[in-house]
């Protein structure tokens, strides 16, 4: 496929896909565990309807998801209530399939299309993911970091030959790893269907590198400096896929209408609170050695959005591994929202 076939057939399947343009803020939902450490769909559902009015896509699971952690059974639960929240709200639905071996990673897939095609009484892949409101599949490049870049290619892109819409996802954090400038492009050219970019390296190596992706949307995943990466500010990238967007999804919208607007000077300086009111909150929970942080800052300041002021009166939110962040981080994460002007008057869940 030469470049501008695959350039033309991107910009094609982007349009149908999302017809109202690709959603420039995406968040990757958080999983809430009931006290038996049950997937807590109830929860879910809540902080799914919080967030909705602002955020227009979802990646589930993702790793601050606890993607990389989940049971078979409760990665099911956890996209079937996605499935149906996100019919609700009418979303997009990016599905994670956050695997090391990326065999075990297209055996997955086939599964997912198949129960698809069962539940939505589809005949074809493409109907079953539009009744769905599913946008594509993210996976990761292969883990270890001594996975070189014809390696990882062929196993990216025997993923991608599968045909179905596909966002990779750069996370060094996790695979030890990152797919270079070159791979990347090359895989736009050939693959039309390589459709979304994520970074959360925060590096950003590809995006700077000015490769020429041929219309594949990138996101940012880093965390800070929101104004400075965001193309509508003037910086490298169209759109942002945040872990924080479970707290912050009003703020980071209200943000990027702003800049996008040209009223950059209100956009900057909603920028710089949630910088560095986030960047507080991670310094505080990075000592703690369970779980992703990503995950454990985000359940610390969704614990109030969940219960306002009083959330520190409240059993604390429950992790995968089956233990509770400290109240302490939970009390001291509550200090920080309300010093920057966030501390909301009422939880989403009073």
């Amino acid at each position: 496929m030469t470049q501008n076939l695959a350039s033309k057939s991107r910009a094609q399947l982007l349009e149908e896909l999302f017809p109202d343009g690709v959603p420039v803020l995406w968040c990757p939902l958080l999983t809430h565990y009931d006290s038996e450490g049950r997937i807590d769909a109830a929860r879910m559902a809540r902080h799914f309807e919080h967030l909705s009015p602002h955020v227009r896509g979802f990646l589930v699971p993702g790793s601050t998801g606890d993607g990389w952690d989940l049971t078979e059974a409760e990665e099911q639960r956890v996209l079937e209530i996605a499935l149906e929240q996100t019919a609700k709200f009418r979303g997009h639905l990016l599905i994670g399939i956050l695997r090391a071996d990326l065999g075990e990673a297209r055996t997955r897939l086939r599964a997912l299309v198949k129960e698809l095609l069962g539940t939505t009484r589809s005949q074809s892949s493409q109907e079953a993911l539009a009744k769905a409101r599913v946008c594509g599949f993210t996976i990761c490049p292969p883990k270890g970091a001594d996975v070189s870049q014809q390696e990882m290619r062929d196993q990216l892109a025997g993923f991608l030959a599968e045909g179905l819409p596909t966002a990779l996802y750069q996370l060094p954090q996790v695979t030890q790893n990152e797919i270079g400038p070159e791979l990347a492009a090359e895989l736009a050219r050939e693959f039309s269907n390589f459709l979304l970019f994520k970074d959360t390296s925060g590096k950003d190596r590809v995006a700077l590198s000015q490769k020429d992706l041929d219309g594949v949307f990138m996101v940012r995943g880093a965390e800070g400096e929101y104004a400075r990466w965001f193309k509508g500010g003037g910086g490298v990238y169209p759109g942002f896929l945040l872990s924080t967007a479970n707290c912050f999804a009003r703020e980071f919208s209200q943000m990027l209408e702003a800049l996008s607007a040209g009223r950059v000077e209100a956009g900057n300086r909603m920028s710089a609170r949630l910088t560095e009111a986030i960047r507080e909150v991670f310094q505080l929970v990075s000592p703690f050695q369970e779980g992703n942080p990503f995950t454990n800052a985000n359940k610390a300041m969704d614990h109030f959005f969940a219960y306002g002021p009083r959330a520190g009166a409240v059993p604390a939110p429950r992790l995968h591994a089956g233990i509770r962040l400290p109240i302490e981080m939970i009390r001291a994460t509550g200090e920080i929202l309300s010093r920057y002007g966030f501390m909301p008057a009422k939880g989403y869940l009073e």
